[in-house]
């Protein structure tokens, strides 16, 4: 796969990543105001600026399982573009 092709990839992946991480995110916001503002209650704001200072090995498994589901998604495009073989 030519670097261009893997680049675009990769990014459409990423985009995938974040839109669902968005759609979670606004799923537990409260509405605030008429503006279409969301407040991200006060719990989950703590729990994950603790989730941000928390090295990955540190994390506990389901933290961990969650990151690898991401990469799950990935890995094998990855493993195809340097090995020339599907993962």
């Amino acid at each position: 796969m030519k670097m261009d092709d893997l680049l675009e990839t990769l990014a459409s992946i990423e985009h995938e990543r974040w839109s669902h991480w968005q759609s979670y995110l606004h799923s537990k916001c409260i509405p605030h105001g008429t503006d279409g503002a969301l407040l991200i209650p006060a719990d989950l704001v703590k729990h994950w600026e603790e989730q941000i200072k928390t090295p990955y090995p540190q994390l506990t498994e389901d933290e961990k399982e969650s990151d690898r589901d991401q990469v799950r998604k990935y890995l094998p495009l990855v493993i195809e573009s340097l090995t020339g073989r599907h993962g």
